[in-house]
């Protein structure tokens, strides 16, 4: 539950600075976000692993990219 707790107000953290970025850095920031949330969900969806956070940012963050095209 802490875990969760503090993954959760990081991706608030992040997202928040993100937001303010210019509308030029739009796919950096879709990447970002896409990777943050993905590091997040593969955490909780693996319980904490190490293997499944970082799978989770890898395919977030491509997601992200692709869908700022």
């Amino acid at each position: 539950m802490k875990k969760t707790l503090l993954a959760s107000l990081a991706l608030v953290m992040v997202v928040s600075f993100v937001a303010g970025c210019t509308q030029s850095e739009r796919k950096d920031t879709g990447t970002v976000v896409g990777a943050v949330a993905g590091g997040v969900a593969g955490s909780a969806l693996t319980g904490g692993s190490t293997a499944g956070t970082i799978a989770g940012a890898v395919g977030g963050g491509f997601v992200g990219n692709r869908l700022t095209n």
